[in-house]
């Protein structure tokens, strides 16, 4: 499953329990109400888990997690750099 389908589905049916809820990967996650400031932390946690990357609390910002898309750029860009 690649990256972006596998954060949707997390996103979809362990935070906000409607597993055929349709994602865009540029919908604004925060803004919308799919992801709050818990939901944030449960994300974090499973994409560190999920991909092995460490992400430092500083990182975590709108930027890098406000939409699927960000958060691959991200992810990805740290599996290259690190």
């Amino acid at each position: 499953m690649e990256l972006n389908t596998h954060i949707k589905h997390f996103i979809a049916t362990e935070m906000v329990g409607q597993p055929h809820l349709h994602i865009g990967d540029d919908d604004d996650l925060l803004l919308s109400g799919l992801v709050d400031s818990l939901g944030v932390v449960r994300l974090i946690a499973f994409l560190e888990e999920e991909t092995g990357v460490s992400i430092p609390a500083g990182e975590i910002t709108i930027e890098n997690f406000g939409t699927v898309n960000a958060m691959v750029a991200y992810l990805g860009a740290k599996a290259i750099s690190g």
